[in-house]
């Protein structure tokens, strides 16, 4: 916190700022473990996913009390590297439907009642999955209406041209924006 008000104090124009879970308590996840392979326990709409939502909240409402809001913050940070993660990363796995469900019954209707006028921001995970990531969440009437826009990663960007990806989505999504969140150099160990 003292970090981001020096930042905002220096800046001369409004800075955004979205934020984005790593993982849930280990409590709330199917391992019992903040690290390691798991899922939010039980399902959308139930007492852990409810409770995984106000912990959003409970994240913004702590902060604007030093007078830092967030701009967005994304439903989870790579959601899908939950299934292939090494033993002692924390994260928490979602399918797009999982994402979907929780968007809809939970974390959207949360923020939305919530006083922050934060956005939400889906996937925050590699193009590669798009657009089958948009189409499950956002081709949801009840989903769609919460997600301003989508997250992405470039780690697998050479995998998949930006014209299956990116320019098929934003055609098919024209009014949710698309915005790389994480990226970085140095990660393949081979390079």
């Amino acid at each position: 916190i003292p970090l981001l008000l020096r930042a905002l104090a220096m800046s001369k124009r409004p800075l955004l700022l979205f934020a984005s879970p790593w993982t849930a308590p280990g409590w709330m996840r199917s391992n019992g473990d903040v690290r390691g392979k798991g899922t939010l326990k039980g399902k959308a709409g139930d007492k852990y996913h409810k409770t995984w939502a106000n912990y959003f909240i409970k994240f913004l409402d702590e902060y604007a009390k030093h007078n830092v809001t967030f701009w967005a913050v994304t439903a989870q940070n790579e959601p899908l590297a939950g299934l292939f993660t090494p033993p002692q990363a924390p994260t928490v796995a979602f399918t797009a439907a999982q994402q979907r469900d929780f968007i809809a019954q939970d974390l959207g209707p949360a923020l939305a009642r919530s006083p922050h006028r934060t956005r939400l921001l889906m996937l925050d995970d590699q193009r590669i999955h798009l657009p089958h990531w948009a189409k499950v969440v956002l081709g949801n009437a009840t989903a769609a209406r919460y997600v301003a826009g989508l997250a992405v990663h470039w780690y697998l960007d050479a995998i998949v041209p930006p014209g299956c990806s990116l320019e098929a989505t934003h055609e098919l999504f024209p009014d949710h924006f698309l915005l790389y969140t994480e990226a970085c150099t140095g990660f393949f160990m081979f390079r």
